[in-house]
């Protein structure tokens, strides 16, 4: 029986978990309103529902293209600097984005280059940024515990994404700079709280192998790896096709006609279905027949798009939503523990610098594909389509990737424990 404590018992881990939810809220309350300042800027310039949601994609794309570029080297940062500089770094320019939109928003100069410059430096900085912290989280807890604090500090960012969407709308109502503004205050507490983290195992840096080689090697561990490369590429394809989230502004003015309130609803459903399941996998963990559930989850999370696409009603939009974010959480929670117990520690900046990238690649990525499908077939197909995709890639998925289908427990190989 274990006895190891509870990683919320554990100093560095609670810091750890502060941060991480601090900085998530202010991430998605940014992203939100950018989105909507965006969409709102692109229709009362006359352009159509369509060409309004292309002004999305465009956001999208730009998050992802440093990411998608910086990936490699990101990840072999992550492997040989201090993995907690790299978060405060990161977190302050993400810091210094939300005060210039405050800024730029109160004196009423807001404009749809400007956001597309805050985007880029927040693809920047969330590319550095999220290798650092996922490969730090399981230097903070005894291995016996991880899937717990796998389970918790996915918590801290579900609730991120709950809370930030749904206090964002209310306080653009107050004031449009109101949002950036208590952004701005939640990075600082994230800097705050990675400053008391104490000193962390740092894996050992390879002398024998120059960078490059070791950038190659973190790759080739990913491709070689089949339990990992299908777990990553799973949630790459099957949140890319089904990006409903992207276009919640499209639906929200001019689906539903629910406006700023409707969207202050709609907004943060996938993160209340998703802490839900967090919350209860922090105490209650997943033991058996786990790949075979992440696979069910995944096409769960397809359907509830789907029903969420020939919606008009919004009671059921916001349950759709939730039921989407509870199934894309049952599998984020499986995948994320498969990816860190199957890893050797001294590969994990890598490896997450991989991940990172195919989640970036489904979101950001995968909104300007949405994006880009409603400016062609219109909002309300392209999320119908988004989702049947992802079915259709779970069924390819499981013939692909049979280790998958065929994993029980998240025990690691021998040669890891």
């Amino acid at each position: 029986m274990s006895t190891a404590p509870h990683p919320l018992k554990i100093a560095n881990f609670r810091a750890y978990w502060v941060s991480r939810l601090s900085m998530t809220l202010a991430q998605y309350a940014m992203l939100l309103i950018i989105g909507w300042q965006a969409y709102n800027l692109a229709r009362d310039g006359g352009m159509s529902v369509g060409e309004a949601s292309g002004q999305l994609a465009l956001i999208g794309l730009l998050q992802f293209l440093p990411l998608f570029i910086l990936t490699p080297f990101v990840g072999l940062a992550a492997d040989r600097f201090d993995r907690r500089n790299i978060g405060r770094l990161t977190v302050m320019l993400q810091l210094f984005c939300a005060g210039m939109l405050a800024w730029i928003t109160s004196i009423g100069a807001i404009t749809l280059p400007v956001l597309f410059g805050i985007a880029v430096l927040l693809g920047i900085a969330r590319a550095f940024n999220g290798p650092a912290l996922s490969a730090l989280a399981p230097n903070l807890v005894p291995k016996d515990v991880l899937p717990n604090a796998i389970a918790l500090s996915s918590i801290g960012w579900q609730v991120g994404m709950l809370g930030g969407p749904a206090m964002a709308p209310l306080l653009y109502r107050i004031d449009p700079a109101l949002p950036y503004i208590v952004a701005s205050g939640l990075f600082l507490i994230s800097i705050i709280a990675l400053s008391l983290i104490g000193k962390v195992p740092q894996p050992a840096v390879r002398k024998d192998q120059r960078p490059i080689g070791q950038i190659v090697d973190g790759l080739r561990y990913v491709g070689n790896n089949k339990m990992v490369l299908g777990a990553i590429t799973l949630d790459l394809f099957a949140v890319f096709l089904a990006g409903a989230t992207a276009l919640l502004p499209a639906f929200a003015r001019d689906i539903l006609q629910v406006g700023e309130e409707g969207l202050s609803l709609l907004a943060p459903a996938p993160g209340v279905g998703a802490a839900i399941v967090a919350a209860w996998f922090s105490f209650k963990p997943l033991k058996n027949n786990v790949g075979l559930k992440m696979l069910f989850a995944v096409a769960a999370f397809g359907f509830a798009t789907v029903v969420f696409g020939l919606s008009t009603w919004l009671p059921l939009s916001i349950a759709m939503l939730m039921i989407a974010g509870a199934a894309d959480m049952f599998s984020v929670y499986i995948r994320q523990s498969l990816i860190q117990l199957h890893t050797p520690d001294d590969k994990r900046g890598r490896v997450s610098s991989v991940s990172l990238m195919t989640i970036s690649a489904s979101n950001e990525g995968g909104d300007a594909f949405s994006g880009a499908l409603a400016f062609v077939v219109g909002p309300v197909a392209a999320v119908i389509a988004g989702g049947v995709g992802a079915i259709a890639t779970v069924l390819i998925w499981s013939r692909l990737f049979p280790v998958l289908r065929k994993t029980k427990t998240f025990d690691p190989p021998d040669e890891l424990r």
